[in-house]
Formats: structure tokens, sequence, C-alpha cells
């Protein structure tokens, strides 16, 4: 029994075993947020699920699979939702590529509380100006902020908690 129990923790522990089940939690969890909106009645991507899910990978697994994650999430969602169109899928593929390339460029140089909010709203700057230029020429009818920037403001202070608390705190 013991040895079971010892054999299963070396498996979880293993660092391709857990990028592969975050990666499977990550692709059923955006499977189902569609659903579980409805079910609930609340626009739970609003809550940017994509970026929780980006998150957990960049504290709970290595660098590349948080880019796999990054550049996936978007067009799966797309897939089998077809939400968000296209076109969006792509500028929130860019969007959460080069949030992990900011956290990765600034995580090493500064707090990681900062290096996370940090990228988070530097990504969502670079959205913001991609996701303007396609307003102008192929996405008239979408408003440039479809989600309220207090809400943008208190979930990144949550991932940015979250990501100092782990990398931060409990490694002491």
């Amino acid at each position: 029994m013991i040895s079971v129990i010892h054999t299963s923790k070396k498996v979880l522990s293993d660092a391709k075993t857990r990028a592969l089940l975050l990666d499977a939690f990550a692709l059923a969890f955006i499977y189902f947020v569609p659903a579980i909106s409805h079910m609930l009645s609340i626009k739970l991507y609003l809550f940017e699920p994509m970026r929780l899910m980006l998150i957990l990978a960049l504290v709970h697994t290595r660098r590349p699979n948080a880019y796999i994650l990054a550049l996936t999430l978007p067009f799966f969602s797309y897939f089998i939702s077809a939400h968000p169109v296209l076109v969006k899928s792509l500028l929130i593929a860019v969007e959460l590529t080069f949030m992990v390339f900011v956290f990765h460029l600034l995580s090493e140089r500064m707090h990681k509380f900062a290096a996370i909010f940090i990228s988070i709203w530097a990504s969502k700057l670079f959205y913001y100006g991609l996701k303007y230029l396609a307003i102008i020429t192929v996405l008239p009818a979408e408003p440039l902020v479809g989600t309220p920037l207090l809400l943008q403001l208190s979930t990144s202070a949550a991932f940015s908690l979250y990501v100092w608390y782990m990398l931060g705190v409990r490694k002491n």
C-alpha cells in the first residue's frame, strides 16, 4: 500500500504529467465554460477563464506548456463553441502569448507580483491596440472594451496575488 502511494506521488510530481493533467483540465474547463455560464446565468468569460488557466500553467508547469496553452486555448474555444469569433481568438492567442513572454522577461528582474501584474496589463494594452486595428478593418461592430475595466483590474490583482503567493511566499 505504501509503495503504491509513493509511486503515485512520484508520477504526479513528474513535470510532464503535471503539464498534461493541467492541459486536460484547462481544455475541459474552457469546453464547459459556456454550459456553466448558461446554467449559472453568469457570464464567466468576464472573469478571464483562459488567463486563469494560463496563470495556473505559469505557476505549476514549465514555460513551454504555458506557451502551448496561450496559443491553443482561444482556438479550442472557437472550434468548440464559435466564441470568440476567429479574429478575436487570434488576438487573444497573441495577447496571452505576449503575457507569458513579458512575465518570463520580468520575473527574474523584479518581484513576482509586479512581474505578473505588469505582464497582464502590458498584454491587455497590446491586445487593445490590436483590437482597435481589427475594429477599424474587420470587426466594425465590436466594442473596444467588452469587460468592465474595474473587473479586469480585480481579476488582475487576484491572479497576481496567486502568483506572488505560489512563487514567492510559498517557496520560502
